[in-house]
């Protein structure tokens, strides 16, 4: 799938599917072993959620997909990106590096896993979320994971 979180292993479809229709398998084609791509992106749609990588650019330091051993060579241009949103007042990052560099962008702190801090960052109120990691590396159960994200989501009026 050539999309956000295409890895079969990865849960953050199956938590969209979970909170959105109530079955973590509802965007899954077990058949061909990947998601739906058309179902993705039309939920997503129908629920105004837009994604973006954190960084343009970064680079490995090991050969693994570990955020830990990720160098940021360029952060997203956030100014841009929110600009062609205007309605946009939530950010949701997942996991512990992409919050850290949230939080550079938008000249804040990290938040809490689970929880969002409040700031003023180009000419607009945001709150900016760090979610738990949606890869299964990440110990947490996958129902518990989903109402962090039904949290998020209820909050910036997704759902």
């Amino acid at each position: 799938m050539d999309f956000y979180y295409p890895n079969p292993t990865n849960d953050f479809w199956r938590i969209a599917g979970l909170v959105f229709l109530g079955d973590s398998m509802a965007l899954y084609d077990a058949a061909a072993r990947r998601f739906r791509l058309d179902d993705v992106k039309a939920l997503m749609t129908e629920h105004h959620i837009a994604m973006s990588d954190t960084c343009h650019r970064i680079r490995r330091l090991q050969g693994n997909a570990s955020d830990k051993f990720l160098e940021v060579v360029e952060p997203v241009h956030l100014e841009n990106l929110l600009a062609r949103m205007p309605h946009c007042n939530d950010i949701a990052t997942t996991g512990e590096k992409a919050a850290s560099v949230m939080a550079e962008l938008t000249c804040s702190e990290p938040p809490r896993m689970g929880e969002y801090v409040e700031c003023e960052a180009f000419g607009r109120h945001l709150r900016v979320w760090r979610m738990p990691s949606t890869s299964r590396a990440y110990p947490l159960r996958l129902e518990l994971k989903a109402e962090y994200y039904r949290k998020l989501w209820e909050a910036s009026g997704c759902m």
